[in-house]
């Protein structure tokens, strides 16, 4: 899916990022195509950010005029998933409640349903606020965000299947000799534990409490801002969060959207999933360096500056790719194109190798795939 009126940062054989302000971009989605919004808004932090945080007074009603949108774009099974940090008022170690303030007018006054609150542990999260916590030893640090699943109706689509943990070692004695580690009977707590219990269902169904560390110190992403010299995302989310969510909420083929993306680890994450997707990104600096997420670990640096430097010019980036291993096509009679197969049936390859240009009145930075003489395979910015 692309917008009509706004011409995309890159695209991808799944997606596409975008620049603008969230409120003009979701207003050109159309109304119930979007299976899964899921994102971390700027957190209604005292001090103030560079990426632009609200204050906690206004909080809330600022972050509903965009639920107000999502609610209309997302399908009737559709999810709105939102990840919060936690805050403290000014001037005193009492938390802040407005995470939870946004959770009840979001159900009360734009009629979404909490399926369920989640809570991200962050271990290796540093000792915070100073004050508090370093200084005067009042407070343990705070290490848990809040993350509301919201329905658009009471059933959203969901299956915990698909994110099932490994079992613990009791539970894999058990699975090896049932009769021999517990016997079938009701507990005290009221539960009856019956023989299905020992049945082996491929993994252990998980718990809302996701610890998952945010370390991010290596990798293309960062590698590529070292690179051109970019300022990485101060707040990222580690991929392990939102891929929880999205195998959850989501199918193969369906669209996930992150309206402050940032990074777009969300983008990436859907991408290696096999969703569609949309980022929107109100800075361009934090976009462009996002591009990197979707280069392979052999791009070169001449390769990151130059989609870097093109999004920076307010020019596009075309990522996309052929997929290996499908017969060559035969070329059509009346075109100049052969058409080739991507994961998403977008891309069109001129005779020469090149990629086609889109339909924009931008130029477009496209992505050379050049044949060698040993192999028939082209070779891609991006991981094959």
């Amino acid at each position: 899916m692309k917008l009509t009126n706004h011409t995309p940062a890159y695209v991808t054989n799944w997606g596409a990022a975008y620049c603008g302000d969230a409120l003009a971009l979701l207003a050109e989605l159309s109304d119930e195509s979007v299976n899964l919004v899921l994102t971390s808004p700027p957190f209604a932090l005292q001090r103030e950010k560079e990426y632009g945080n609200r204050s906690q007074s206004d909080y809330v009603e600022w972050l509903a005029q965009f639920a107000r949108l999502v609610q209309r774009k997302l399908k009737p099974d559709g999810s709105f998933v939102v990840d919060l940090g936690g805050a403290y008022e000014t001037g005193s170690p009492t938390r802040s409640l407005y995470n939870f303030r946004v959770a009840v007018h979001f159900c009360d006054q734009l009629g979404f349903h909490l399926a369920e609150d989640f809570y991200w542990h962050n271990p290796s999260k540093l000792p915070s606020p100073i004050e508090w916590v370093n200084k005067r030893k009042l407070r343990a640090k705070d290490s848990v965000n809040t993350v509301w699943w919201f329905g658009k109706t009471r059933w959203p689509k969901a299956d915990v299947t698909k994110v099932l943990t490994e079992y613990s070692d009791r539970m894999k004695k058990l699975l090896e000799d049932p009769d021999g580690f517990y016997t079938p009977k009701k507990r005290p707590s009221g539960h009856d534990i019956g023989k299905a219990f020992a049945k082996d269902n491929g993994g252990a169904i998980p718990s809302n409490l996701l610890q998952i560390s945010n370390s991010e110190s290596n990798g293309v992403y960062l590698r590529g801002c070292k690179t051109v010299s970019a300022k990485q995302h101060p707040a990222r989310f580690p991929a392990k969060l939102p891929e929880f969510f999205i195998r959850f909420l989501t199918e193969p083929g369906d669209l996930v959207l992150d309206i402050f993306s940032g990074s777009n680890t969300t983008g990436s994450v859907a991408e290696r999933e096999g969703r569609m997707w949309l980022a929107f990104e109100e800075r361009r600096d934090y976009l462009a360096a996002s591009v990197f997420r979707f280069f392979g670990e052999e791009a070169d640096d001449e390769g990151f500056k130059l989609a870097h430097d093109t999004i920076l010019d307010g020019r596009q980036v075309d990522l996309r790719r052929a997929v290996y291993g499908e017969p060559k096509p035969t070329k059509p009679a009346n075109g100049s194109h052969y058409p080739i197969k991507p994961s998403q049936s977008l891309l069109l390859l001129n005779e020469d190798g090149t990629t086609a240009a889109l339909k924009s009145n931008r130029p477009v930075a496209s992505v050379n795939y050049r044949k060698s003489s040993r192999t028939q395979k082209r070779k891609s910015l991006l991981s094959p």
